[in-house]
């Protein structure tokens, strides 16, 4: 019944373990508090010196509304040219594809050239260099890069001796040559001249410039990834787009030559139909007016040649009738030769895809609307090509289509051949009636009517090309930018980065989670023990008392006038015996055993101490040496080996009275040592002797004071143990692995040790952890002193 109940008391103390105690949690991290103020003050060092050093942000943004060709329509000014089919018709911009258009590598590239990027000029300060964009007092002009150095990153200085001369180094310092300004000077990465800019003062106070020059696809992909675009919201075409930049007017430029880039590029892309049919028109018109001004030379001739002033009524009519019939046939051989010539264009551009000309004036308005689906389709497909792969789902949809639309077209301008030969036909046959009634007509004004027939057929043909040319010069008059521009680049002068709050707020608590995380994983990591609230949280075994450490060397730290906190705590333990050790009227003297669970823990030290207090109560103590395997009691009194235990079992005839031995710092306390280290110690004692032994003692003191060996280790302990009142098991803080106190817990509730107690040993009065209670005052001086807190026990006492 009894056995269960310490089982029930020892489940119960280990239930109650997993309650959190916060201010002991608290102080396992404020026991470290100068490592949270080092840390803290180093982080917000290295934040300051990072913000010293580093170089700040300004932030810059635009706003520009992409058109959206369908549903915007066209301008009233615009509306008088709809009827020739060049406005209108566009695709509708996408706002995600025009977003990469504005990133790729072809407009941001455009902007690199145009604002010169790859170069830039710094002066060195006291702290850090800086960059003097439009500033500089000089510009690096390149006549021509050297091919193997343009992707390299060089780096060199210029310095202004005078209003003439200028002297090039190295970043090192070393002078690499002298030259003047405006003089074009060869080197590694081509051929420059360095200028004078607006900004070369008199005084010169700018004396060296650092020119930074970096190669041009690095430029390109790092303002790729810098410059952000996004769009107002999910469903509007205004988009935002953002730079941070070292320079505010830089960022701001960037912004204002990317539009620019992007508005000259979508313009490109929307007049290159009108571009390829202007270059068609030109052509042909130099063709036919080369021709024409042949036949009007015929004409003039042959007038002259005959004399001929005009024509007679009947020639009249008839050079009427043939002009009329003459137009007709030019309007139909000119849209066969068109319908050849685009029929060739479409076979011979199946794999490339390229524009065709429109505004063509084909009598089928399905084949001019088929031109302009295919034009568009060309033009997606090209756009899509900045940056999808080949393999794009969407590109190989268009793809499909324009492949579609080849066929169609092919087969329509087929059908339309046909259908223009027969009317070619047909006209011919007119042709021939009013030739059969030319010959009537004289033989000279016969020639004449020939000759202004071709003038006419010609002059048709010119004036219909020319009409055509207006109307291309008119598209491209009228083309518009893609982009509107909402707000053009503006940039704050407040640095967006880096932040200053955010930086020291980061130090701040990088300072404190550093030395925490260290902590805890220290804590995490410490399997000792370290204070009484260990031991009763891992055992159910009683806790009679802890010993502070030492600070001094003195192995006897309990005398009349101590007051320290240690001999304090030995005090403290002798009054708890007095609850602990059982109430025997029998006049024999207590036995108080001392053990531990593996050596190093303090054994002796606990026991000549022990013993003293003891003594220091006017009752007779016995101080015995029973670790006959590594006896300490002699050693940590500084006196030499002697006889003890071990003779005694062996020796029948030596008497204790012989191995009694006392010192003078400890008056009242009789010692008798282990004696000489025994080949066989747990044989020895075994011995009837040892019993005997026990038996004189305990007749002679009021207390006998046992130090035997470890129990982990050896079993001399248990062999001994049946002599013993009251066990003392000693544990030492900082030392003995929390896991060993189940080597305690198990001979407790086994009750191999009688009247079981724990002492700990060695801990550390400072350190955050316990209940608190420890040794807070000490005598000095005939009053009570109190101990001086840490400032954070002030806190949460």
């Amino acid at each position: 019944m009894q056995e269960q109940k310490e089982k029930s008391v020892s489940n119960e103390v280990l239930e109650n373990n997993d309650t959190i105690n916060i201010r002991e949690e608290l102080e396992k991290y404020l026991i470290h508090w100068k490592w949270f103020v080092v840390g803290v003050l180093l982080s917000l060092t290295f934040a300051f010196l990072y913000l010293r050093y580093a170089t700040p942000k300004y932030s810059a943004s635009t706003s520009i509304m992409i058109k959206d060709n369908q549903k915007s329509g066209i301008s009233a000014e615009l509306a008088s040219f709809s009827d020739l089919g060049i406005i209108g018709g566009s695709s509708a911009n996408n706002t995600d594809n025009e977003i990469e258009i504005l990133k790729s590598r072809k407009i941001i590239g455009n902007v690199v050239d145009s604002l010169e990027l790859t170069t830039s000029y710094f002066n060195e300060g006291r702290v850090k260099k800086t960059e003097v964009y439009k500033r500089s007092p000089l510009i690096l002009k390149f006549i021509n890069k050297a091919s193997l150095y343009s992707e390299k990153d060089t780096a060199f200085v210029i310095s202004i001796l005078d209003q003439e001369k200028i002297e090039l180094k190295n970043i090192d310092g070393r002078i690499i040559m002298t030259s003047r300004f405006n003089e074009i000077i060869n080197s590694k990465i081509g051929h420059f001249k360095v200028i004078h800019s607006n900004n070369l003062v008199r005084d010169l106070s700018q004396k060296e410039v650092i020119i930074s020059i970096r190669g041009r696809n690095k430029t390109i992909d790092s303002y790729r990834k810098s410059i952000s675009i996004s769009p107002v919201n999910k469903n509007s075409s205004v988009l935002t787009i953002g730079l941070q930049n070292a320079v505010k007017v830089k960022a701001e430029d960037v912004l204002n030559e990317l539009v620019k880039q992007y508005n000259i590029d979508a313009i490109k892309d929307k007049s290159i139909v009108s571009e390829k049919t202007k270059d068609f028109i030109e052509d042909r018109l130099k063709s036919v007016g080369s021709d024409l001004a042949t036949v009007q030379d015929n004409v003039k001739n042959y007038k002259t040649k005959f004399g001929i002033t005009g024509l007679s009524t009947e020639g009249q009519l008839v050079l009427e009738a043939v002009s009329k019939n003459n137009q007709k046939i030019v309007e139909i051989e000119s849209q066969l030769s068109l319908a050849n010539w685009i029929q060739k264009k479409l076979k011979k551009e199946s794999e490339t895809n390229d524009v065709l000309p429109t505004n063509l004036g084909f009598t089928d308005a399905s084949i001019t609307t088929s031109i302009i689906s295919y034009n568009e389709l060309v033009l997606k497909k090209n756009k899509l090509l900045v940056n999808a792969g080949i393999r794009n789902p969407q590109l190989i949809e268009i793809q499909s289509q324009i492949s579609t639309l080849n066929k169609n077209l092919l087969s329509s301008l087929e059908n339309l051949k046909k259908s223009l030969e027969i009317q070619l036909k047909q006209l011919n046959i007119e042709e021939r009636k009013v030739t059969s009634k030319i010959s009537n007509i004289p033989l000279i004004e016969r020639g004449m009517i020939d000759i202004e027939r071709q003038k006419e057929i010609y002059s048709e043909l010119y004036s219909y090309l020319l009409k055509k040319k207006e109307e291309t010069a008119i598209s491209l008059a009228v083309t518009v930018p893609n982009a509107k521009i909402i707000d053009y680049a503006y940039g704050i002068d407040i640095a967006v980065s880096p932040k200053k709050r955010i930086i020291y707020l980061a130090a701040l608590l990088l300072g404190l989670l550093v030395p925490f995380i260290f902590v805890y994983l220290k804590n995490l990591l410490d399997t000792k023990i370290h204070s009484r609230k260990d031991i009763e949280d891992l055992t159910s075994v009683p806790f009679i008392g802890d010993v502070p450490h030492s600070a001094t060397d003195e192995k006897i730290v309990i005398g009349n006038d101590s007051r320290t906190s240690t001999a304090e705590a030995f005090r403290l333990i002798r009054t708890n015996l007095d609850f602990m050790l059982p109430n025997k009227n029998d006049g024999l003297g207590k036995k108080i055993f001392i053990t531990s669970t593996t050596s190093g823990e303090g054994k002796s030290f606990i026991s000549i101490n022990l013993a003293a207090a003891l003594s220091l109560s006017n009752k007779k103590v016995l101080l015995l040496g029973m670790d006959l395997r590594a006896p300490k009691v002699t050693e940590y009194l500084g006196i030499p080996e002697r006889k003890g235990v071990t003779n005694f079992i062996t020796n029948k005839d030596l008497k204790l009275i012989d191995l009694k031995f006392s010192i003078p710092e400890i008056k009242g306390l009789d010692i008798i040592a282990s004696g000489v280290i025994p080949p066989n110690p747990a044989e020895l004692l075994l011995n009837s002797r040892i019993k005997d032994l026990f038996d004189e003692v305990q007749n002679d003191y009021d207390f006998i004071i046992v130090d035997t060996a470890p129990v982990n280790l050896v079993t001399d302990t248990l062999l001994v143990s049946k002599y013993a009142d009251m066990f003392l098991y000693v544990s030492r803080a900082n030392y003995l692995d929390k896991r060993m106190l189940n080597v305690a817990q198990t001979l407790y509730n086994e009750k191999k040790l009688p009247n079981m107690a724990i002492v700990l040993n060695d801990t550390d009065m400072t350190r955050g952890y316990g209940y608190g209670y420890g040794y807070g005052y000490g005598y000095g001086n005939g009053y009570i002193e109190e101990v001086k807190k840490p400032w954070y026990k002030k806190i949460f006492s």
